[in-house]
């Protein structure tokens, strides 16, 4: 993982002995002063052990050998009860923070398109004590427009203070809080609001004009639609019966509601918070029965992986809170006293769409210590700045590579280098406010590269973890001092973990050196199961003889020697090949993305067929510099739709292919560039930019029937 520099092999050997002196002579009061010497000793413990010798034993962090944990607080056992404890423990202190809009203005582009473009201003912020004012009279609002204690109350809105004050307000009063992602389709949110029969909605004034209003003709129980942002435009067009309110004015109800005699219905730990519906890669969306119990035991995991959690931190949230990392993040955050400032993807860095060139973006204002991401965009993050290092000159490039490099073989070894973090990466790390000192990953698998670039460029470590909605958000999490790459850390304090045999793919839990197998989450953050899908239910969760309660999650993994997971593959993609080889398509995915010229890809394989094919979004200024190079001329789509250019993109791939040590027959053959990038929007990948392969494979149907259409000679 090197990165490949052009310096004269002379000069070459006179820096290595000016670096060599520097260690040496840096080394010792390093060693002493950076109490370095416990996080090296740390790094090499074993992390999580077997709770017995049989083949298919749980493993459990060592920190919960004996008892699993269940509980943040003592006494604490709804997520309400945590809330209120945080607001008596941090009452004056800053918690939920939103950015001031100071202009909005349209900004015409070179090809006539119109970008919105927004210059903020500072952070607002409302205190524990003033979230907690708002969230119970809102829940009291709510009832006083007839919502019933255990009923459900859908939220479909943009990640924002409002939405966490929502979150509360259900929570207080036991409304189970129905979560809609705001990029799903229109069939999709009818399912979710159809499905659970909700009466009330939360929503935004934009998501109101766009989505909600098209469909909400198909939603025959609505009656009352909340918007969070202020009062919105009426339309004629909304069926007869439904009445939409503000936030502010429900919780004016609320506030003037007499409900001194009333005795308020307060949840217990096995009543459902949250039905997050999954925006799932297959099928349409799942709602998962999510407890509190569920929850608190999934964010006691979490916190505990993060050390000197506390009032000095500072969370970035622009995940879609409807996903069940950003949620369980901001709790974790909420219960331990940390500020937590809103962002969006289109204004979190001075460069992101929204922000108008010149003015700051959310990180560079907020400068938040904590931060959650998905892979999707570290490789963006990461393809960025190679990109810029590469349009460097020969003297800075070079210097830079040095700087990288020499910087890998230390924190491979456990050290640190201030020098280099100072003088080389601080303009690096000043992208994400400079002041990050835990990143979390989850959501999908991050290459091990982007890992290590992370590691050194942003100089923090990069907690990656591993957890589903099925297992409110908790599985693993690397610890802060383990710089391995490639592993997404030991079991949770909260939960354990088994390998079951999965014979097909050929994994069995006796495997030698490592046991592999389909990875099974067990502990009270296992979920209830799925909403009104009993058979669903039962095929995904098991009960053992002891009353413990396991997911198959469908993932295969291989425990280390220390206790560490690896995913190694999935199930659904593993596909067998006519002569009779299984591909996984997860892994030629891992070996080809990272590659200047692939900003996206999507690996297909047909058991009717002895060769795999592939769909990829390229990277336009790397294909077209290839094009350049290679004498084709024309617009962008020509570019991708030409025969000419698939065989000069699958060289570069086969070489990848290659260096990443795949299988010939797990080299993709053929090719689709695509002229649009997969979004959300499109339908095509996740909120969390998963791959949804069966809409993938639809909408390149015909490219599938071109590519199998005849054998490759």
């Amino acid at each position: 993982m090197k990165l490949k520099h052009n310096i004269n092999p002379v000069l070459l050997q006179f820096i290595n002995f000016i670096v060599l002196l520097y260690s040496l002579v840096t080394y010792i009061p390093w060693y002493i002063l950076s109490g370095s010497k416990q996080a090296i000793a740390k790094a090499k413990q074993v992390k999580a052990r077997p709770v017995n010798n049989k083949p298919g034993g749980a493993y459990r962090s060592v920190n919960s050998l004996h008892c699993l944990a269940s509980v943040l607080y003592p006494g604490c056992d709804t997520l309400d009860k945590v809330f209120k404890y945080a607001k008596t423990k941090y009452k004056d202190k800053k918690l939920l923070g939103t950015r001031e809009i100071l202009k909005e203005e349209d900004e015409i582009q070179p090809s006539g398109k119109v970008f919105k473009k927004v210059i903020l201003g500072k952070y607002t912020w409302l205190s524990y004590e003033d979230v907690y004012i708002k969230a119970v009279n809102f829940g009291n609002g709510l009832a006083v427009l007839g919502q019933q204690p255990k009923t459900n109350i859908a939220i479909f809105c943009e990640t924002r203070a409002e939405w966490m004050i929502a979150a509360q307000a259900c929570f207080m009063c036991n409304y189970q809080l129905v979560t809609l992602y705001a990029t799903l389709g229109g069939p999709a949110i009818v399912h979710g609001l159809n499905e659970t029969e909700v009466t009330t909605i939360i929503t935004s004034k934009e998501l109101m004009q766009t989505k909600l209003k098209e469909i909400v003709s198909q939603v025959p129980l609505l009656r009352h639609i909340i918007t969070v942002d202020g009062k919105p435009t009426t339309w004629s067009e909304f069926p007869k019966g439904v009445i939409v309110h503000t936030m502010a004015s429900v919780q004016a109800m609320g506030a003037k509601a007499d409900t001194g005699n009333k005795q308020p219905s307060r949840p217990v730990p096995s009543d459902i918070a949250v039905i997050m519906y999954t925006s799932g890669s297959t099928g349409i969306p799942k709602g998962v029965m999510i407890s509190h119990c569920n929850i608190i035991a999934g964010i006691t995991g979490m916190a505990e992986r993060i050390p000197n959690l506390g009032e000095k931190d500072i969370y970035i949230g622009y995940l879609p809170l409807a996903h069940v990392l950003e949620l369980s993040a901001e709790l974790v955050c909420l219960s331990h006293g940390c500020r937590i400032g809103y962002s969006s993807p289109q204004t979190l860095a001075d460069q992101s769409s929204k922000i108008k060139k010149g003015s700051k973006g959310d990180v560079t204002t907020l400068k938040p210590t904590l931060m959650a991401a998905v892979p999707e965009i570290m490789d963006r993050i990461y393809k960025n700045v190679m990109n810029k290092v590469n349009e460097m000159t020969s003297f800075q490039r070079n210097l830079f590579i040095l700087a990288y490099n020499y910087k890998m073989e230390q924190i491979s070894k456990g050290y640190t280098t201030p020098l280099c973090d100072s003088l080389i990466f601080r303009k690096v790390r000043m992208l994400l406010g400079g002041k990050i000192r835990v990143l979390l990953c989850g959501g999908a698998p991050l290459s091990a590269a982007t890992q290590r670039f992370m590691n050194i460029c942003f100089c923090c470590p990069v907690g990656q973890g591993y957890g589903l909605t099925e297992s409110a958000g908790a599985g693993t999490i690397t610890e802060v001092w383990d710089y391995t790459t490639g592993r997404v850390g030991a079991p949770l304090v909260c939960c354990e973990i088994k390998l079951m045999n999965w014979e097909e793919g050929g994994y069995y839990n006796t495997d030698k050196p490592y046991p592999r197998g389909e990875i099974l989450i067990g502990g009270q953050n296992v979920t209830v199961g799925y909403y009104k899908n009993e058979a669903r239910t039962r095929k995904d969760f098991t009960v053992d003889e002891n009353g413990q309660r396991w997911l198959h999650t469908g993932d295969i993994g291989e425990f280390h020697h220390d206790g560490c997971l690896k995913i190694i593959d999935r199930k659904k993609d593993l596909v067998k090949l006519q002569a009779g080889e299984y591909v996984s398509l997860g892994k030629v995915e891992a070996a080809l993305k990272n590659l200047p010229l692939v900003d996206n890809i999507c690996a297909y394989a047909s058991s009717f067929h002895s060769y795999v094919i592939g769909f990829i979004v390229p990277n336009q200024k790397e294909l077209a510099e290839l094009a350049r190079k290679k004498g084709f001329k024309g617009t962008w789509e020509e570019i991708c739709n030409s025969p000419e250019m698939e065989k000069e993109v699958l060289k570069v791939l086969a070489e990848a292919a290659m260096a990443a040590n795949l299988e010939k027959f797990e080299i993709p053959v053929k090719i689709r560039l695509s002229p649009d990038p997969w979004t959300p929007e499109t339908g095509l990948v996740t909120d969390a930019f998963k791959l949804k392969r069966k809409e993938l494979t639809a909408f390149y149907q015909t490219d599938i029937d071109r590519m199998y259409g005849k054998n490759v000679k």
